[in-house]
Parts: structure tokens; C-alpha cells; sequence
């Protein structure tokens, strides 16, 4: 185990614990067996318990838990000493620790609350597990690992038909990149190896129907992409392998499209302002154009936190 990836997790953690007890102070302590008293404050097993269950324990036998245990405990030992020391220095009343300590309330609060949206969905099933197996061949039984080049261009007027043409008559990645030169259409280009589940799951199936040495031109909002496969492999999944992974993934939908759906709501039931430079009437109209471009088979930044549910199920080997 990485000791020191442990000892980060159990600091965030312990930190997140101490903020819920701060908001909990004047209510009623849960009963449970007391771990350790740093004077007077008690350190109970629950609060062992609640750290350990963020950390990764799924390898560890019992001998391993009880250490761990152990070394939590000593954790909060050390976190008492410290809170009771800040609070002794008044350190709790500066403005950045009281703004601090309601930001972490603020997301606690949030975070209980979609969690709380996200139990009442109903579970996939095995039979909703194989019909997605079924419906997308190109990330499972039929998947492929990608070698391609790829040149991206902004997506200005005639680009794309001038990329079109150029693919239509067989020129070479080369052959195209001087031809932008030469109209002095601005591109980046590269090559890459792409496993299925990497590429976003709009553009999979273009991808996907190209032969070894086909090419395609794949137009978005501000990029417009030429890509070719160099070469490829099949590398199929099979189905006892996807099914498990396929239902998290499915949970993860079902639970992102329910949240997305109750903060809609939420939005429509209640008044929002936006003021001063956040007015939405004197945001500027230029921030998308002027966003760079970037090739379509590269995750966009937002997309990163959500790989699984988008992309298919990642990692699936």
C-alpha cells in the first residue's frame, strides 16, 4: 500500500470529520465505544470507522484493517491536538478559517443531497447490462485499438470542404498538411494510439467504420479534425467481463441524468440574478470564439471527470 497516498487520504478525510463535528457541537454525541480521550474530548470507533470507509481497504485482511485502524486513530489523535490548540489561538474566528469552514460545510450539505437524489434511482439489472453490450459492439465485442494521425484546423468557412476534398482524393497526411500551409489555414497535427473507450462515443462509430489506411473529416463547433487509421487491432471484451462494469457505469447515468434533471428544477423554481461582470447580458460574445481548437478525439477538460459514463467503460482490457 502507498503509505503516503493513505496518509493524504486520512488527512482530508479526518479534516472533513472535524468540519461535520464543528457543525454538530451542540447536538447529541452518537452513542458508540470511545477509541481513545485526548483530555476531554473523546475519539469514538464511529469516527475510526467513518475515515477507514473513504480509504481503500478492499485487499486488506483483518491484520491489516486493525493497523490501519491504529494508524487513523493516532491521525485523530494528532488532528484533537492541533483543533484544540487553533481553537485555543481564537484561530477559529479569523475570517478565512470561518469562510473555510462554511465552503466545507456548504459542499457537505450538496454532496448529501445528490447523494440522497441518487439512492432513490433504480438499480440497472443484468438484462439492461447486456442490451448495452449489444447496442455498442464498437467498445466491447468488436473493439479496436487505434493508431491515427490527426490534423485539426479551426473551423472557418471552407476549411471543411477543403479537407473534404483533400481526403476524397487519397492525399497523405503529409500532402494535406502542406496544402493547409499553403492556403495559410492555420493546423496542428500528431499521431496517436486511441483504445476504443478514449474516443468520444459520438465520434466512435465514424471512427470505427474506417478500414486501415481510411480517413475521415470530422466537423465540431470550434474544430474541424482529419483523421486517418495508420493501423489497428481488434481487442474485444468479453461480455462476463463488461457486464459489471457496464452496470456501475449504468448507475452512474441513470444517477448523473437524475441529478442533472432535480437541479433543473431547481433552477426553474427558483429566482437567479447573475451581477456585475456575471451579468449574462454583458458576458462577452467573443469567449467561444475564441477558444482554441482542439482535435476531436482529445477528451475536452470537462469531460475528464466523467471518462466512464461518455466514453463508454473505460479501462475494460
Amino acid at each position: 500500500m502507498n503509505t503516503t497516498r493513505f496518509t493524504v487520504t486520512l488527512l482530508a478525510a479526518a479534516i472533513t470529520l472535524t468540519l461535520v463535528a464543528c457543525g454538530d457541537k451542540e447536538g447529541k454525541k452518537v452513542a458508540t465505544q470511545v477509541a481513545a480521550k485526548v483530555g476531554s474530548e473523546e475519539i469514538s470507533v464511529h469516527q475510526i470507522n467513518q475515515v477507514l470507509s473513504r480509504t481503500n481497504t478492499g485487499g486488506a485482511n483483518a491484520e491489516q484493517v486493525q493497523a490501519m485502524s491504529r494508524e487513523v486513530l493516532e491521525k485523530l489523535i494528532d488532528q484533537q491536538l492541533a483543533v484544540e490548540q487553533a481553537t485555543e489561538n481564537k484561530l477559529h474566528r479569523s475570517p478565512d478559517v470561518v469562510s473555510q469552514i462554511e465552503a466545507a460545510r456548504r459542499d457537505i450539505l450538496a454532496r448529501a443531497y445528490i447523494q440522497q437524489v441518487s439512492a432513490g434511482i433504480a438499480k440497472p439489472t443484468v438484462e439492461d447490462a447486456k442490451k448495452y453490450y449489444a447496442e455498442h459492439p464498437q467498445l466491447f465485442s468488436e473493439r479496436r485499438i487505434f493508431n491515427v494521425q490527426e490534423i485539426v484546423t479551426p473551423n472557418v468557412a471552407g476549411v471543411a470542404n477543403t479537407l473534404k476534398g483533400l481526403v476524397a482524393a487519397g492525399k497523405s497526411a503529409e500532402d494535406i498538411a502542406a496544402a493547409l500551409k499553403a492556403q495559410n489555414i492555420q493546423f496542428n497535427g500528431g499521431s496517436a494510439t486511441r483504445a476504443a473507450e478514449q474516443i468520444p462515443l459520438d465520434v466512435l462509430p465514424k471512427i470505427h467504420a474506417l478500414k486501415d489506411g481510411q480517413a475521415t473529416v470530422i466537423e465540431a463547433p470550434q474544430a474541424i479534425t482529419m483523421v486517418r487509421v495508420v493501423s489497428s487491432q481488434q481487442a474485444a471484451v468479453p461480455e462476463a467481463s463488461a457486464l459489471p462494469r457496464i452496470e456501475q457505469f449504468l448507475t452512474n447515468q441513470r444517477a448523473g441524468e437524475a441529478v442533472a434533471t432535480n437541479l433543473k428544477q431547481l433552477r426553474s423554481n427558483t429566482k437567479i440574478s447573475y451581477m456585475g461582470e456575471f451579468d449574462k447580458g454583458t458576458a462577452p460574445a467573443t469567449a467561444a470564439a475564441a477558444a482554441p481548437a482542439e482535435p476531436v478525439l482529445a477528451p475536452a477538460v470537462e469531460d475528464k471527470t466523467k471518462s466512464v459514463i461518455d466514453k463508454g467503460v473505460s479501462g475494460l482490457k
